[in-house]
């Protein structure tokens, strides 16, 4: 399948089966969130994996995560953060982005479903994960097997019109 297809066959699975992600399907959602490209390469990024019943019900008393066997909590270090020097604008929220973009996408290529989280608790989060403080979580990535009756929300299929999202000058 060519990226195109692939983008816009994806979307927000919001219902799970119980089967649980296969390890060599994991690591390689790793990996593709590994290689992601950071600013100025600083790579400020830690990522806790969910996938045990202890880790699953800490990650509960944060965010929805429909029951999925599997999330990714994706966080930024304030300490390793490239920052624009003009403005001071930190980049962790966008390396965490471009991070969290790529795992998906590996994802549905190797036929698992997921939903990016951003609506979540960060001090519960920090609490039962023990994250300090210089460790922003940004996002959370859920990951499994999408249950048959789940199709995508309408939402999905509305898009701008090209000529609302881009000018040439």
């Amino acid at each position: 399948m060519n990226f195109l297809d692939l983008a816009t066959k994806r979307y927000s699975v919001r219902n799970y089966t119980s089967q649980k992600v296969e390890e060599e399907k994991l690591a390689a959602i790793l990996e593709a969130g590994r290689i992601a490209p950071t600013a100025s390469n600083r790579q400020p990024l830690q990522m806790i994996v969910a996938q045990s019943d202890e880790g699953l019900e800490k990650l509960k008393r944060a965010a929805k995560i429909f029951d999925a066997p599997l999330a990714i909590i994706i966080s930024a270090d304030h300490e390793q953060m490239w920052k624009r020097v003009y403005d001071g604008k930190l980049t962790g929220d966008i390396d965490a982005s471009i991070v969290t973009t790529h795992m998906m996408l590996q994802a549905a290529e190797l036929g698992l479903g997921t939903v990016w989280i951003c609506h979540f608790n960060p001090e519960i989060l920090k609490q039962e994960f023990n994250i300090p403080a210089h460790i922003e979580p940004i996002n959370i990535l859920v990951i499994g097997y999408a249950a048959e009756n789940d199709e995508p929300n309408p939402r999905h299929f509305q898009r701008k019109a090209m000529d609302q999202l881009v000018s040439y000058v």
